[in-house]
């Protein structure tokens, strides 16, 4: 083998994996791929419209496998995570959610969950895995905050070793490779044909891949197999005191494994530092504000409820840990009269509009601007996700129902976020045009 073959058959045995790939588009180039494997692996052959196959895809799903769905023309059969009611936040996919979606959809090709999320929560993969299995199709996991599961004791299982068909790891965000590299790793099962899905990361990958990307990702692989579990000793050890201290300060909790009580919930990631700022009165959003421009901490993630700071192999943690307290302490003590926000109960989204079109073919189609408030009954060609809980409301191909637009607008209006149109201020949406 060349080296750089030999650096992929590195990984595959640091993950155990049967195949690995080195991605240099980073995890999003993963997912393309892994679409395109599975409409090229269809048992016959389709020609699109309307579709190349269905597939049952966990609804809040990386906007990358939308984007794969365009690609390749694969139809989507959608299942809702779990929704915490209390923090505003998806966890994972139910087993028996995902099972009985698979029933409602004959000839799925295949099911694509995530785990773990952005909040930490990693999913019961075991028996998502047995689900899906018992029904013929391969899981595919996009495990992209989850590269680093695999090199501790105490952390949770990783997704291949719970069974998962295809994993994704986008080692860069926890492992320490360059940014915009991943790596793309296929189970031991038989589920997927290894030549399908190696064809498919060829077809988006450049020919001239970027060495610099290709070495770091050599590179940590080694870091984490021959250090890792020193680095991710110390790295707990230190969170486990951070958390304490963080619970210390007045109106913050922090998320951890009482979540895994959750019937989506396996076990929870301690490396994602999530903490619950409701008691404080300010929004996560104020929280996060406060941090950057008193301490230039700048977090992960924030949304009405929840803020994510994220620890990673690549540093040692203990000066990180040190200023994340520094900065919630700094923000706490700013709060505000001003800041206080009123929460309302939270409101479960309504249902979906029905599919109408493949993704590919809305996104494809002929297309016009329409005014968000006229917009209802046409065919959506962009995605809309309101935040909090961030789960899709519409995405490509999706018909636009009266009460999810007002949800979107309620949302807008008590100060929540809405990602994915192309007209950010939402006055207008991008819709298919009907002939």
């Amino acid at each position: 083998p060349t080296p750089f073959q030999r650096a992929q058959q590195l990984a595959a045995e640091a993950w155990g994996a049967q195949r690995s790939w080195f991605l240099l588009n980073g995890a999003s180039g993963g997912n393309h791929a892994i679409c395109l494997a599975l409409a090229h692996a269809a048992s016959e052959t389709r020609e699109g419209p309307p579709d190349r196959g269905p597939v049952v895809v966990q609804r809040n799903v990386h906007s990358s496998i939308i984007d794969g769905l365009v690609l390749s023309g694969l139809r989507p059969s959608f299942v809702a995570p779990e929704i915490d009611p209390e923090l505003g936040v998806a966890h994972c996919v139910e087993p028996d959610a995902l099972n009985e979606q698979l029933g409602r959809t004959p000839g799925a090709i295949a099911a694509m969950v995530v785990s773990p999320t952005y909040f930490g929560a990693t999913a019961r993969v075991r028996e998502l895995a047995d689900a899906a299995h018992s029904h013929g199709v391969p899981l595919v996991v996009d495990e992209s905050w989850g590269a680093h599961l695999y090199f501790h004791p105490d952390l949770p299982e990783g997704a291949l070793r719970g069974g998962a068909d295809v994993v994704l790891s986008s080692t860069h965000k926890i492992v320490g490779s360059l940014t915009q590299s991943a790596i793309l790793h296929l189970g031991s099962g038989e589920r997927i044909d290894e030549g399908i899905l190696d064809r498919s990361v060829t077809l988006i990958e450049s020919t001239s891949p970027n060495g610099l990307l290709t070495a770091s990702l050599d590179a940590a692989r080694r870091h984490v197999a021959v250090d890792g579990e020193e680095l991710l000793g110390e790295t707990l050890k230190t969170l486990t005191r951070t958390r304490e201290r963080i619970r210390e300060i007045e109106g913050l909790d922090v998320l951890d494994e009482r979540l895994a009580g959750r019937t989506s919930v396996a076990a929870w990631d301690p490396l994602r530092l999530s903490v619950d700022v409701r008691e404080t009165g300010a929004t996560g959003h104020r929280i996060a504000e406060l941090m950057r421009e008193r301490d230039d901490v700048i977090l992960e993630l924030f949304s009405e409820n929840v803020i994510v700071g994220t620890f990673g192999v690549g540093a040692r943690a203990e000066p990180d840990a040190e200023r994340l307290v520094e900065a919630l302490t700094h923000a706490v003590e700013a709060v505000e009269p001003s800041d206080l926000a009123e929460r309302g109960e939270f409101a479960e989204p309504p249902p979906w509009g029905p599919l109408e079109l493949s993704p590919r073919d809305a996104f494809l189609g002929a297309q016009e601007v329409v005014p968000f408030e006229r917009a209802e009954g046409r065919i959506s060609s962009e995605s809309l996700a309101a935040y909090p809980p961030g789960v899709p409301n519409v995405l490509p191909g999706e018909r636009l129902t009266a009460p999810t637009l007002a949800y979107i607008a309620d949302s807008i209006a008590h100060g929540g976020l809405v990602r994915g149109a192309s007209d950010r201020s939402l006055k207008t949406i991008r819709v298919v045009v009907e002939r």
